[in-house]
């Protein structure tokens, strides 16, 4: 295969992976990052593996559910009512897709990505250095109750349909396994083959150390255009320089939207912007990942800390935190264990990707040569970050992946 040298955009867990996997065919990597590895959302994140993620926030009854959340302060659902004119566009879209049917869809696209995540890391990290953060565990759902967790059966039968099992424990079976939680929780759903990151800041640094360690050249720039001769890209423009190169890729996460323009694509991409608290050195630690349903928030044991994430804000990426999110989750997130304590508690808030119809934007830009995307992960871009390193890998070598990447593909997007 010809050995080319390849710009991949964006130091996350999406741009290293690609990174990775391009490095492992045998070609020359400039790995461009404004900031720095993992200094964006893939530090951020709940850090778990959450292969079961397929489901989309665009159920059905969203439409009716949705006014209710944004106007209850106790809801997981924020909005900075000043970016609502700039937002109305890509919401109208957005919620055009809170069907049955759309939702089937994302759920079976998005689980192509995501399917086996604990592996794909797996694979992927394989003599880095940075296997030692990944930690195979259970996935756990807690509910009040029964009624509680049938009230999402829907969701839970795409899963199934997805090809997931899970084990449900009810009444003093969830106290049993989950012992630090609060009683009030009488209904889990537990998933196995998943998975947790220990440290996902670090994880993706020691990654892309890697790629510099196999000759690989970090640049910290920012992006703003390319360089195309005859509808082939030759390099990429980044801090008024040109870096030459023979491919490249878009991995920046919601900051993707704009150099996807410049290369004829209008990709409705909204930033999601998401928080988290961490509680250091805690007196004790829930045994798996959990997802506490009625806060919408995860909790996940970390090196050190536990790390409680979620709820969603739209605002844009200009504006800084909210207290509120963050108030909330420090509220739910500490009365989900009773006698907690710890030693500092620090916060957090960045930017999920967010394309209209929730499925990850990954292929090659049509009518331009060379020029691939891989961005828009929504909520699980740690996830479904090594499979879609590796189907750009893929599609760079002109081999064809395991699934169908036509419902990924960048096209329909572009503008006519």
């Amino acid at each position: 295969m010809e050995r080319k040298t390849i710009a991949v955009i964006g130091a996350g867990i999406v741009g290293v992976s690609t990174a990775i996997w391009l490095q492992r065919d045998g070609h020359d990597v400039v790995l461009i990052d404004r900031a720095g590895p993992a200094e964006g959302t893939s530090f951020g994140n709940g850090g778990i593996l959450a292969s079961c993620s397929c489901v989309p926030v665009t159920g059905p009854g969203l439409m009716w559910k949705a006014p209710k959340m944004l106007f209850s302060p106790s809801q997981p659902l924020f909005m900075k009512w000043g970016y609502l004119p700039r937002l109305a566009p890509w919401l109208t879209r957005y919620m055009s897709h809170a069907n049955a049917a759309d939702t089937r869809r994302i759920a079976q696209a998005v689980a192509g990505i995501v399917g086996d995540s604990l592996n794909d890391h797996l694979v992927l990290a394989e003599g880095t250095g940075a296997e030692k953060w990944i930690v195979p565990s259970d996935y756990a759902f807690l509910y009040r109750d029964r009624a509680h967790f049938e009230e999402d059966a829907f969701g839970w039968g795409l899963r199934r349909e997805n090809g997931f099992s899970w084990e449900e424990l009810e009444g003093d079976a969830v106290q049993r396994w989950g012992k630090v939680f609060a009683p009030e929780f009488g209904f889990a759903a537990k998933l196995s083959d998943h998975g947790r990151i220990a440290d996902p800041g670090q994880y993706v640094k020691d990654l892309a150390a890697h790629v510099v360690r196999q000759g690989g050249r970090f640049i910290k720039a920012d992006v703003e255009d390319f360089v195309l001769e005859n509808g082939q890209v030759t390099g990429v423009r980044a801090s008024g320089e040109t870096i030459p190169c023979d491919a490249a890729v878009v991995a920046t996460g919601v900051w993707s939207g704009p150099l996807a323009q410049k290369l004829g694509l209008k990709v409705p991409l909204e930033a999601e912007r998401g928080y988290h608290i961490e509680l250091w050195e805690p007196n004790f630690m829930p045994d798996a990942p959990t997802m506490v349903a009625s806060g919408k928030f995860v909790v996940t044991p970390m090196e050190g800390r536990l790390r409680i994430a979620g709820v969603v804000e739209f605002g844009g990426t200009e504006a800084g935190p909210s207290r509120a999110p963050l108030n909330l989750l420090k509220k739910n997130g500490i009365a989900a264990f009773p006698g907690l304590e710890f030693k500092e508690m620090t916060e957090w808030m960045g930017h999920r990707p967010a394309p209209a119809d929730s499925i990850p934007v990954i292929g090659e830009v049509p009518g331009i040569k060379g020029v691939f995307t891989g961005f828009g992960h929504h909520h699980i871009g740690l996830t479904g970050g090594p499979k879609t390193g590796r189907l750009i890998s893929q599609l760079i070598a002109g081999r064809q992946p395991n699934v169908d990447v036509s419902v990924y593909s960048p096209a329909r997007y572009a503008q006519a």
